[in-house]
């Protein structure tokens, strides 16, 4: 099986923890400029943002991932280069569309109350202009992916991110004595210098492609040249639904913000308390999820065009082996954060939010640790399938079970807030179940019993270590035992995925810098089964 998309997997990765980091660190010292005031008003105009640019790439960028990655298994170059040359000229069509929108409408979105504070229009015109570069970056980066190159992506998000902490922080400051809603409209301009920045690596990425990219052409066979509307047909079939899939969580989140507080008060609690439990769920429990599942997001982005380019060429039994070896992967990555998060969860939840009640909705999300990865995975193996719309369907039906949970579970007093976290879950599972019903219709594939099992195992004797760590250490500083449990924990946990034979010498090698000085290590040690 082709390692492609595992190394790609782990360079998007490391460009996400990155940007992630940095990015974190710029709202501490942001909020410090411009205070929760100037913060709110940035976050009044942002989802606008992100709206407008979900609309301008519509799916697109998937779809051209996908479409590259087809061509170019049958080594057609040419109808490679067309097909992204045809999606960008769509894509900055509707990129400036969408920013001449956003800019000239940001006067009726505050006069139409939408936006409901008239000080955002700063940070509304000022992120405007950003939507046609941000739209530019995200067709170019579904070209690199489909020719499995992600180092572009990767190095394009990390300059990005720097450009845009930067911009932020300075013009914040430089603004802020004219008012407060000045300094948004000035945080808001580091969308655009990001995305410039990284419009520029991507580029250079571009041009140094083509060199190789021209060598190719000349030794390429003849292939019947494809319309240029049957590309257009071929590209909106697989984006649309890719567009909606998108469109789906930003919905889902405003159900969330409508349905679980109200609900909340019916359980008995005040305004403010509702307000309170709301936050410990989405603005701690959730980014926290979202973080222990970085490397399966970026396994799912890696593959999509590894399967599509598979399933080109009809190998079956390849494209068997991508998905389980995608699987397997997911399964062995997302597990140690569940065991750390479900058992350390107050803790964790001190030691980033100074919020040790957030503890509830953290350990009960830590179980859908495991259902978000092989979701992510999963959806990314149908979009490479190209049956981009059922992972929507299933998206669809998941949440209208999560809308009737919240409604009813969270209401009980003897839950609260533990009704919608485990409303939450419910929502990743239904949709693993659904996706993976049809990933066996499709590709044969059905969990390994004896794998899964291995995995469990080493999982139950992480958590064991890290709970007598904890135990132990958390009598001198909390901390400091959360910190110790979870090496020791993860440490005991990669000792007996080894020895139970769930890890294998090509996936020690796989690692990083070190992987290939720690398997001849271990084979010495006859720790290691090749």
């Amino acid at each position: 099986m082709s390692n492609t998309f595992l190394k790609g997997a782990m360079v998007l990765t490391i460009g996400g923890i990155i940007v992630k980091v940095t990015g974190a660190l710029n709202w501490m010292i942001l909020s410090r400029v411009m205070s929760a005031e100037g913060i709110g008003l940035y976050n009044l105009a942002y989802p606008i943002y992100l709206l407008a640019i979900t609309v301008s790439s519509a799916g697109i960028p998937v779809a051209i991932s996908i479409v590259t990655a087809e061509k170019l298994a049958i080594n057609d170059f040419k109808g490679a280069s067309r097909v992204f040359c045809l999606s960008l000229s769509v894509l900055a069509v509707s990129g400036v569309l969408m920013s001449i929108l956003l800019y000239f409408g940001a006067d009726w979105l505050i006069a139409e109350r939408i936006v409901r504070d008239a000080r955002a229009y700063e940070s509304i015109v000022a992120l405007a202009p950003a939507i046609f570069f941000v739209t530019m970056l995200a067709g170019f980066r579904g070209y690199f992916q489909g020719w499995q190159f992600m180092m572009p992506t990767a190095v394009s998000q990390i300059v990005e991110q720097l450009l845009r902490v930067i911009t932020m922080l300075i013009f914040a400051s430089m603004l802020m004595p004219r008012g407060v809603e000045y300094a948004a409209g000035g945080a808001s301009l580091g969308a655009f210098s990001g995305a410039v920045a990284g419009f520029g690596v991507l580029l250079w990425y571009y041009f140094r492609l083509q060199k190789d990219f021209k060598a190719k052409l000349v030794h390429q066979a003849d292939v019947a040249r494809e319309a240029s509307s049957a590309i257009i047909k071929r590209i909106v079939k697989l984006a649309l639904p890719v567009s909606m899939a998108s469109l789906m969580l930003p919905i889902v989140s405003i159900l969330d913000s409508l349905i679980v507080p109200y609900r909340l008060e019916i359980a008995g609690y005040t305004v403010g308390q509702a307000t309170t439990l709301f936050g410990y769920l989405q603005g701690m429990a959730v980014p926290l999820i979202n973080m222990a599942t970085i490397l399966t997001a970026s396994l799912a982005t890696s593959i999509v065009p590894a399967v599509s380019e598979v399933a080109a060429l009809k190998d079956k039994q390849m494209v068997f082996w991508r998905v389980a070896g995608a699987m397997r992967v997911a399964n062995i990555i997302t597990v140690p954060g569940f065991v750390a998060l479900f058992l350390l969860a107050g803790q964790i939840s001190y030691i980033f939010y100074g919020a040790p009640e957030a503890g509830l909705p953290v350990a009960i999300l830590a179980v859908g640790i495991i259902f978000l990865g092989i979701h992510q995975v999963t959806t990314g193996v149908l979009q490479g399938l190209g049956h981009t719309g059922i992972p929507v369907i299933n998206m669809i039906i998941s949440a209208i079970v999560k809308v009737g949970m919240n409604w009813t579970m969270t209401a009980m007093p003897q839950l609260g807030i533990a009704g919608a976290a485990w409303a939450t879950n419910a929502d990743f599972a239904v949709a693993v179940v659904l996706n993976l019903y049809f990933i066996k219709r499709y590709t044969g594939f059905t969990i390994n019993i004896p794998e899964t099992i291995k995995i469990a195992i080493a999982g139950a004797c992480m958590g064991v270590t890290i709970f007598l760590v904890n135990h132990a250490v958390s009598l001198y500083n909390s901390t400091i035992a959360a910190i110790a449990a979870m090496t020791l924990g993860c440490i005991v946990y990669g000792l007996v995925l080894v020895f139970t034979g769930a890890l294998v010498e090509k996936d020690i090698r796989r690692m990083p810098v070190l992987g290939n000085k720690m398997a001849h290590a271990m084979l010495r040690l006859g720790w290691l089964k090749k």
